[in-house]
């Protein structure tokens, strides 16, 4: 029994959901709500990393099932939680140990999502995206001015950041401590006259880069296609990368498990009973042939495999998964009582039933899940309006 769902919620999972589900969507808020793309949801981020950090540890899940936070807290299994960044990268393949070290000589990475069909992760694809980065000014060098035009902001000295103190009331300061206005948190400022022209002092520029995506066969829903160095350039620091994670549409047809594809085939009854040939189109159009030979009684919901027609392994296209058929029988609204002695003659008996004295005979009825669905909205309504005693009060049929 949960307790405390609170971290289910932050996730958008349920309880008892299993690792993958986490992972998932751990991985798509993630990206949505990372620093880079939202500056302004970083407390939605730590969120949302703190609940997959204890959902995805065995232990501290199970202290969180059962006495919610206050029980992490009391346990000493959610004392400290890791730094949200470093998570993030351990989970998408920035490396954990040593990032701060790292983080001094290295730009940040970059990480967008890029949609992909489940086409082009059967038979491989190349996609060209285009972005904008910084570089480093050519026509300043990445000085922002000229040479010896830099000098140590006066303001903050040379901290890049501002400390103003206010007073709450007597006897009760207050610090805020907030990005120097003058340098922009740079530590050094230019004179506006000695600034580069062409980067106006900022030392980088924008510019539009192109990237080939190659997407290899069997590549899965949220792997990784890293870009080394090709992220924001710095002075002084060596580039970020550029990640980009794949994002697998949902396809009208096939579903992926795994290496395996799933398919729900249509037939009609006269198929299911007396056999039938079915052309497949696979995803990389070709026409696979399936046969049901007469006599061969193919039920509702069965399940047959062909093997070697999945989706390719990665790194070993040349070794597939199955392509599971999953049959859905369509049956007939209503067949001519003309042809009913001639069917019961072809199909087994029916089993004779022995109908007790007492026995009330009743009517079958049509049964619409969305109309009833609608009557039970409009009775909880009419519920509601019992309750405040409003306008929509039922009044009950007298009885003589």
């Amino acid at each position: 029994m949960v307790k405390e769902t609170k971290f289910y919620d932050i996730l958008g999972v349920k309880p008892g959901c299993n690792q993958d589900d986490l992972k998932k969507a751990y991985r798509k808020l993630a990206l949505k709500y990372h620093p880079d793309k939202n500056p302004n949801e970083g407390e939605r981020f730590k969120q949302i990393s703190q609940a997959y950090e204890v959902l995805s540890d065995p232990e501290k899940k199970r202290i969180y099932d059962q006495g919610g936070e206050q029980a992490l807290k009391e346990g000493g299994a959610g004392g400290g939680f890791s730094s949200p960044m470093d998570l993030f990268d351990m989970f998408f393949g920035g490396g954990g140990g040593g990032r701060g070290r790292r983080r001094e000589r290295k730009g940040k990475d970059v990480v967008h999502q890029l949609s992909v069909t489940l086409e082009e992760l059967y038979k491989g694809a190349v996609r060209k995206l285009a972005l904008q980065k910084n570089v480093i000014c050519d026509k300043c060098e990445g000085r922002g001015g000229k040479k010896g035009s830099v000098e140590q902001c006066p303001t903050c000295q040379g901290r890049g950041m501002q400390i103003q103190v206010q007073q709450l009331r007597p006897g009760m300061i207050q610090q805020i401590q907030s990005v120097c206005s003058e340098c922009r948190g740079q530590g050094e400022r230019i004179n506006p006259k000695d600034r580069c022209k062409q980067c106006q002092g900022k030392k980088v520029v924008r510019d539009r880069k192109i990237l080939e995506v190659n997407i290899d066969k069997g590549m899965v829903d949220g792997q990784k296609i890293i870009f080394n160095g090709e992220g924001d350039q710095e002075p002084e620091l060596e580039p970020g990368d550029i990640i980009i994670v794949l994002d697998e549409r949902e396809h009208p047809q096939f579903k992926r498990s795994g290496n395996d594809l799933i398919l729900r085939l249509e037939i009609l009854l006269v198929e299911a009973l007396c056999g039938f040939q079915k052309v497949i189109k696979t995803l990389d159009e070709r026409d696979l042939v399936i046969t049901s030979l007469p006599g061969e009684i193919i039920k509702h919901g069965d399940v047959k495999c062909i093997l070697n027609e999945g989706m390719p392994q990665y790194k070993n296209p040349f070794e597939a998964g199955r392509l599971i058929v999953q049959f859905w029988v369509q049956f007939p609204d209503s067949l001519p009582p003309e042809i009913i002695p001639t069917l019961e003659q072809a199909l087994p008996p029916r089993p004779e039933i022995m109908i007790p004295d007492q026995a009330e005979e009743v009517t079958l009825l049509p049964f619409d899940p969305e109309q009833e669905a609608r009557r039970r909205s409009q009775r909880n309504a009419y519920d509601e309006d019992d309750e405040m005693g409003g306008p929509g009060q039922r009044v009950q049929c007298a009885s003589n």
